[in-house]
């Protein structure tokens, strides 16, 4: 049991390094998306959407890649996608 336990921590360990540089290639596409959908809509969903795009970026620029993505998401949601 304890020699299952330890694979899977490595296997995890090994990981993480390869998903958080998709995570940061994923903001970028996500607020983009969010900016062309909302670019020219004038309502509260659009300007909602740009607002989170514009947290996301923040996010991302600081590192917090999964943050950024979660806020990316919200805003997608926001407009209907």
């Amino acid at each position: 049991m304890h020699r299952i336990a330890l694979t899977l921590a490595l296997i995890a360990a090994a990981t993480l390094p390869v998903a958080a540089p998709a995570l940061a290639s994923q903001c970028p596409k996500l607020i983009n998306q969010i900016n062309g959908a909302a670019g020219n809509r004038l309502d509260n969903a659009g300007y909602a959407a740009r607002e989170k795009a514009a947290e996301a970026a923040k996010l991302h620029a600081a590192g917090k890649h999964a943050d950024s993505v979660k806020a990316a998401q919200e805003g997608l949601k926001m407009l209907g996608m």
